[in-house]
């Protein structure tokens, strides 16, 4: 495996994100969509979206994405 691959994003990893990008209007709505489009449960989602958001793979694909979440992330650690 080259050096660029190494960097790149996987396929699931970049559906998470497409994912977060796109929205989802209830919560509801977005684990069902976890688990119809990606056949996640949402607990395993949310796991691998946290730790995509201190992958600096993550944020060269989608920074808007990434930079948000974290700032949402922080903003709720803050609050605990």
């Amino acid at each position: 495996m080259g050096e660029a691959e190494a960097e790149e994003l996987g396929r699931l990893e970049r559906e998470v994100l497409a994912l977060e990008r796109r929205g989802v209007v209830s919560p509801g709505a977005k684990e069902r969509v976890i688990r119809e489009e990606l056949g996640l449960v949402p607990v395993r989602y949310y796991q691998l979206l946290n730790a995509l958001l201190d992958d600096p793979r993550a944020l060269a694909h989608d920074p808007v994405t990434v930079n948000r979440l974290r700032r949402v992330r922080e903003a709720r650690r803050g609050e605990r």
